[in-house]
C-alpha cells in the first residue's frame, strides 16, 4: 500500500525580539544579514531558523525529512504573522521581515486570519482530501488550531508527542526524528489531549550541527 499524502504546516518564529533587531541592524556584518538586507533577499526557512533557533530548526529539519505531498504541492509550508502560507525557500528581506514584526499572530486580528484562511483553503483544495495536513507548532492555543481547524477539519493532525512540551524540546525531539529517520505519531487536533504532563527531558544532542536535507 503506497504511503499517505502528507504536508506540513509550520508555526512562525518571533520577528520582533532581539535576534530580529541583529538583522535589521545596518552594522550586522554576518552572511545571513547581508543576504538579508541585499535586494535578493534570503530564505525564509533560513531567516526563521535563525531567530527562533533549535525549534525551527528542527520544525524544518523534520518536515522536508518526512513530507511526502501531492505532485503540485509543496511539502510544507511556513505559517507568518500576516501573509498567510509561504514557502520556507521563499526569500524574505528586510522590508518583510519589518512586516512580520508589526504582525499579530492572534486568530482575533483580522490581517493574520484572513490571508492563512485564505491560503489554507488554496492548499486544502489543491492537495485534496486524502492528503494528511501536520500542524509542527503549538496546539494548546487556538492562534492556530482554530483558524486551521475551519478548513482541514480532521484532516488536520499533530505529533502526540508534542504534548506537556516546551519548544525546546519539540526541537530536539524533531532533529533527532530527521536523523534517525523515524518518523512519529499523529492524531488529529479535533477532539484531542492537547494539554499534559510534562514528559521526561530527552538526552542532549551530539556535539556538531545537523544539516536537515535539501
Amino acid at each position: 500500500m503506497a504511503a499517505p499524502n502528507r504536508i506540513f504546516l509550520l508555526s512562525p518564529a518571533h520577528c520582533g525580539g532581539e535576534r530580529a533587531r541583529l538583522f535589521l541592524n545596518p552594522r550586522a556584518g554576518f552572511e545571513l544579514a547581508l543576504r538579508l538586507r541585499s535586494p535578493e533577499g534570503a530564505p525564509i526557512g533560513e531567516v526563521f531558523s535563525f531567530l527562533s533557533g533549535l525549534y525551527f530548526r528542527g520544525k524544518l529539519a523534520y518536515a522536508r525529512e518526512f513530507a511526502a505531498p501531492p505532485e503540485g504541492v509543496p511539502g510544507a509550508l511556513v505559517i507568518t504573522p500576516n501573509e498567510g502560507l509561504r514557502s520556507p525557500d521563499e526569500p524574505l528581506t528586510t522590508t518583510r521581515l519589518k512586516r512580520f514584526a508589526r504582525g499579530d499572530v492572534d486568530q482575533k486580528k483580522r490581517s493574520y486570519r484572513q490571508p492563512l484562511l485564505r491560503d489554507a483553503r488554496l492548499v486544502a483544495e489543491a492537495a485534496g482530501e486524502k492528503c494528511d495536513v501536520v500542524l509542527l507548532g503549538s496546539v494548546a492555543s487556538g492562534k492556530y488550531v482554530d483558524v486551521l481547524t475551519k478548513v482541514f477539519g480532521n484532516r488536520l493532525l499533530f505529533p502526540t508527542a508534542f504534548v506537556g512540551r516546551g519548544d525546546m524540546s519539540r526541537g530536539g525531539l524533531m532533529l533527532r526524528c530527521a536523523r534517525s529517520g523515524v518518523e512519529l505519531d499523529y492524531v488529529a487536533v479535533a477532539g484531542a489531549v492537547r494539554h499534559g504532563p510534562r514528559p521526561p527531558r530527552l538526552p542532549p544532542l551530539p556535539r556538531g550541527t545537523f544539516e536537515p536535507r535539501p
